[in-house]
């Protein structure tokens, strides 16, 4: 008997391909989502459904301390995946098994499972970490506020780094429970209904759930000492209000402006339909920053924007966006329109709405403050850039574009419109095209080439074209009353 002594190369070989050829077939996962605007946003190779935050927060330290639990689907065969997060990460798990990870760039958790992940299936991953949330900066600033009493996660288009590991973009969203431990006297509050509050040994905690699709952005969490108010909607939505018990000065215009969440939310439900989830309301923390941000179910308000008076404008738009934003979000950063046009457009409709200046006299007073050589113009509101994103003319220039969108199909069909979009995108995300096309649609005319005057041409749209949205195309034009409240509202996302 002759034994066959194969040679190492021969045998290495041999080896391979008795390996079946899928168990060759895992590859990490991208370390981006693929937005041109933030390619190191979000990541590839699997999709979030829901996750479970656990939480306790020493408000004297900024000590924040977690316990992430995500549970996801693989899209692809995964030997690798990333999460994006910035604070210290002491254990990771994925399907209950300890996982190697690591920390690469300013936000990225690199995470090796035990075993590779098969396309299509359900993985749960636990991230336990602790830090200091306000010592965290990433590119230059921070979405971590801290105040007197406690802090505040609230930022666009990043926030969730700062509080818990996530698939951190608008695309892939999902359902929360957040559970936050605080000292006794301290309270949390963050995105949907509150579903239970219990006390202990000196600590109390609370027990947040948003059920429905969520993009990470969206979640909010602030904990401090507030006065909190509670009501509910004609259809019976819980409405909670929650302000900040320092905010001094600006105290009562605050609560004048938030305090008719309610009335604007039913308002707003006749223009776009149902409201899509299961609490409204906002809350006004002891914060320095100047912006507003639509924080899903509880907008977030900084206190400077009452800084002169009551301002319902402010409220109507972060409300808006809980249609427009929230609840139909953005395929990628670019299509930034679909949230902030309608948004101010919807400003423009409730000043209609009070008799302090119609759309279009809005959309005049517009079209004749910028002059054919302004800046204004060479912004896209279709795709303005990253460093554009929040530019006013997205705003602006986004809202000439809806009205010139009701002058050329009719009111009847205009409103057709922004009823219908929210329904037929609902909990989704959304191109700018997809919105022309479905105008295109339900009116039944052709509109590609108004959006391209309105959203996608560098230069201001002429005299035919202004004749066209039924524009006044002269320079003088009747300051309406309501514009310094909506113009105070200008830099409302500006958040660097």
């Amino acid at each position: 008997m002759h034994r066959r002594i194969l040679a190492p190369s021969v045998l290495a070989a041999s080896l391979l391909l008795a390996i079946p050829a899928s168990a060759t077939d895992f590859t990490p996962g991208a370390p981006g989502i693929g937005d041109p605007y933030y390619p190191s946003s979000g990541n590839g190779g699997y999709d979030v459904s829901h996750y479970d935050l656990r939480l306790k927060y020493q408000p004297a330290t900024d000590l924040l301390e977690g316990t992430a639990t995500i549970l996801a689907t693989t899209t692809q065969n995964l030997s690798r995946f990333n999460l994006d997060f910035g604070l210290a990460v002491s254990e990771v798990r994925v399907n209950g098994t300890k996982a190697k990870y690591v920390k690469t760039g300013t936000q990225e958790l690199e995470i090796t499972p035990a075993a590779p992940l098969a396309k299509g299936k359900s993985v749960s991953v636990v991230v336990k970490y602790a830090g200091k949330p306000s010592e965290l900066s990433i590119d230059g600033y921070t979405a971590w506020h801290r105040t007197p009493d406690g802090g505040v996660a609230a930022q666009e288009p990043d926030s969730a780094v700062w509080w818990f590991p996530s698939n951190d973009h608008p695309l892939d969203k999902a359902t929360y429970d957040v559970s936050v431990l605080v000292p006794d006297g301290t309270q949390a509050i963050s995105n949907g209904t509150l579903q239970s509050q219990s006390s202990k040994l000196g600590w109390t905690r609370y027990n947040w759930r948003s059920n429905k699709p969520q993009a990470s952005y969206l979640a909010t969490l602030a904990i401090g000492k507030f006065d909190i108010t509670t009501d509910t909607t004609a259809n019976g939505l819980p409405v909670i209000n929650a302000y900040s018990k320092d905010l001094g000065d600006n105290d009562g215009a605050a609560r004048a402006s938030i305090e008719r969440t309610k009335e604007v939310t039913e308002w707003l439900s006749d223009v776009f339909g149902p409201y899509p989830f299961n609490s409204v309301g906002g809350y006004v923390p002891n914060v320095t920053s100047g912006f507003a941000l639509e924080t899903q179910t509880r907008p977030y308000y900084s206190p400077k924007q009452f800084a002169n008076g009551a301002n319902v404008s402010v409220v109507v738009h972060e409300l808006a966006h809980q249609w427009y934003g929230d609840s139909v979000s953005v395929n990628g950063w670019k299509d930034i329109w679909n949230n902030e046009g309608f948004a101010r457009y919807a400003q423009w409709l409730w000043s209609e709405k009070e008799g302090e200046g119609t759309a279009q006299e809005l959309a005049d007073y517009v079209y004749a403050q910028h002059p054919a050589d302004d800046p204004f113009w060479k912004v896209k509101p279709g795709d303005p850039g990253a460093d554009n994103q929040f530019d006013l003319a997205v705003y602006d220039r986004g809202g000439l574009a809806l009205q010139a969108l009701r002058n050329a199909v009719g009111d009847k069909t205009f409103f057709t419109i922004l009823k219908g979009w929210p329904a037929a995108h609902q909990y989704g995300n959304a191109k700018v095209g997809d919105f022309v096309q479905y105008a295109e649609k339900v009116s039944g005319k052709p509109l590609a080439g108004l959006f391209d005057t309105w959203l996608y041409q560098p230069v201001k749209p002429a005299a035919l074209a202004a004749k066209k949205a039924k524009l006044v195309a002269g320079s003088v034009v009747t300051q309406p009353k309501s514009w310094k409240k909506i113009a105070a509202t200008n830099e409302i996302h500006d958040r660097h």
